[in-house]
């Protein structure tokens, strides 16, 4: 039987209400939770995995269970002390547009599906690239993130460089065309390569230039580029937040009509910094841009954006056609993107901007930044060796030999406190911080350092 439309929408009502009230508890207990979680996937999963229900059950009665259980299995990313993996927070804003969007409910791969979801893309798009300072006419998807995003780019660099050379990937594929070269730092993030396999390239093809101290790739190692090629760079390593020196890459590639792209998850932001000048410079002349929103723009995961400076490079790599598709004279969503069906990330993108205005933006940027430095300032007072030359917001620190950075780290992990992750760099075990959130204060910061100096000191007690 249909229940009646009155008591189901004061059931939703109720149930929203609920909602509001749980997440409010989960989001004002961030200061001081605990950033690690209590329970482990494989508990978490027999709590929440009994038999496969046969009869529903209300859907408060749901919710309270999953918010008793699932909220011991959450990391908090959201609050100000993680350092782990590059993760912003979500500027309220962001997360309000987040929770409107859901209600909505827009499939926003086309306007005729949803025209706000089209509308608040170019709106969005525009305001990224003037923050970022990218050619106007570029091109862009909303995509899940910097994998993604490369991919997506990096689909518009493969049919343009062999459309160059008379092959038209689209049409025949690859079989039998011309061979693309790659290059690529040695520092190349993991991902990258990810988008090769899955573009057919091949994740083991690529030329990796050597690097120098930090990561950045050497202008004068760049390899003789003949024929159809990519050239991809960094900004903002995920070790030592370094860049690659895309302008010079770009002089050097592009004399022999090479494809420069720019894998800049989270560095690409820094662009939005007037005084982050220096190590940004010449980006902007590169042929395509992946980053991620979710990271320093602070919006809700996931989201991520592909950049290409010819639009109509990327809506030809990406487009899509069918009888029943809607044809319009401006811009289509799914023409340029790889997800037809997709929520509507471009609210949350719109939101944080609206809310965060350019100086905003700047302003966190900046701030993320001073905070890295006095996580590296502290450290080195207390005898620490910080590994990096800390140029944005990332810090790389050894406690010692590798066994009692490990012993750290992961002490420091279990006293929850703040949470830092493990790398490896230079061949050494490393701590690596990372300073990304909206949320984090100098106190988060101050907080921290005692807490990681404790746990080394404590460590070295037990030690000696």
């Amino acid at each position: 039987m249909r229940a009646d439309t009155s008591e189901s929408r004061e059931s939703i009502r109720e149930l929203l209400g609920d909602v509001r009230e749980r997440a409010a508890r989960f989001l004002e207990s961030l200061p001081e939770r605990r950033v690690n979680a209590a329970r482990g996937a494989d508990d978490l999963a027999q709590a929440l995995g009994d038999a496969l229900p046969r009869r529903g059950r209300p859907a408060s009665e749901v919710l309270e269970q999953l918010d008793k259980i699932g909220s011991q299995g959450t990391v908090a990313s959201a609050g100000p002390r993680y350092f782990g993996f590059v993760t912003g927070g979500a500027v309220p804003a962001s997360l309000a547009a987040n929770w409107l969007a859901a209600a909505w409910d827009q499939n926003a791969f086309s306007e005729a599906s949803s025209p706000i979801g089209a509308g608040v893309e170019s709106v969005a798009l525009r305001w990224v690239l003037e923050l970022l300072d990218l050619p106007e006419t570029s091109g862009a998807a909303f995509v899940t993130g910097a994998t993604m995003a490369n991919f997506a780019a990096l689909a518009a660099a493969r049919r343009s460089v062999l459309l160059a050379h008379g092959w038209d990937v689209d049409r025949t594929g690859l079989h039998g065309g011309p061979e693309i070269t790659l290059v690529a730092g040695e520092q190349a993030h993991a991902t990258l390569f990810k988008a090769f396999g899955m573009l057919g390239l091949g994740r083991e093809r690529a030329i990796r230039v050597p690097v120098d101290g930090q990561g950045r790739m050497r202008v004068d190692a760049l390899p003789n580029i003949a024929g159809p090629a990519i050239v991809c760079t960094q900004v903002g390593d995920v070790n030592t937040g370094a860049f690659d020196p895309v302008g010079a890459i770009c002089d050097a590639a592009k004399q022999e009509g090479a494809w420069v792209h720019v894998d800049g998850a989270f560095g690409l932001w820094a662009r939005a910094s007037p005084q982050l000048g220096a190590p940004v410079e010449g980006i902007e002349r590169a042929d395509s841009w992946a980053t991620d929103a979710h990271k320093w723009l602070n919006v809700p995961y996931d989201s991520g954006l592909a950049i290409v400076r010819d639009a109509d490079a990327l809506r030809r790599a990406m487009s899509l056609q069918a009888a029943y598709l809607p044809e319009r004279a401006g811009r289509e969503p799914f023409d340029y993107t790889p997800e037809s069906s997709r929520r509507a990330r471009g609210l949350e993108i719109w939101a944080a901007i609206a809310s965060l205005g350019r100086d905003g933006l700047a302003e966190l940027v900046e701030r993320c930044c001073r905070h890295a430095q006095r996580f590296a300032e502290g450290l080195r007072g207390a005898g620490c060796e910080v590994l990096n030359d800390v140029v944005l917001n990332q810090v790389l620190v050894s406690f010692g030999d590798d066994r009692t950075t490990s012993e750290v780290i992961r002490r420091v992990q279990r006293d929850g406190t703040c949470w830092c992750g493990g790398t490896l760099w230079g061949g050494r075990t490393a701590m690596r911080i990372s300073v990304s959130s909206w949320a984090t204060t100098s106190d988060d910061v101050e907080r921290s350092l005692a807490a990681i100096l404790n746990v080394v000191r404590d460590v070295a007690r037990k030690r000696g």
